[in-house]
């Protein structure tokens, strides 16, 4: 059973839309959270960044133990996809590469 994800992200953010490109092509489920229209998130997404507004954020887990990675790379998203997932595929396996 995989842990939760719940990406919170910006409209005009091209790193947002990256990570939730590449999320979506490797198959892992995740929930996305637009802060631009929800102002709880947007606090949220400032107050676990140190007082900036930082997109992408990526939640992990639920309940008292979770993890957080801002603006992750492609390389800590498929870490993310092995380790955390117990997904083995990677981008580069996607494309057939």
């Amino acid at each position: 059973m995989s842990l939760p994800i719940t990406m919170y992200g910006a409209t005009d953010c091209e790193d947002t839309a990256h990570v939730f490109a590449r999320l979506t092509a490797l198959g892992i489920p995740f929930r996305y959270v637009n802060i631009d229209h929800d102002p709880e998130a947007e606090r949220f997404v400032i107050f676990i960044n140190g007082g900036f507004r930082s997109t992408p954020t990526l939640v992990i887990g639920e309940g008292k133990w979770k993890t957080v990675v801002t603006e992750p790379t492609d390389a800590q998203i498929d870490e993310l996809a092995r380790q955390v997932l117990g997904h083995s595929q990677t981008m580069t396996d996607a494309k057939g590469g």
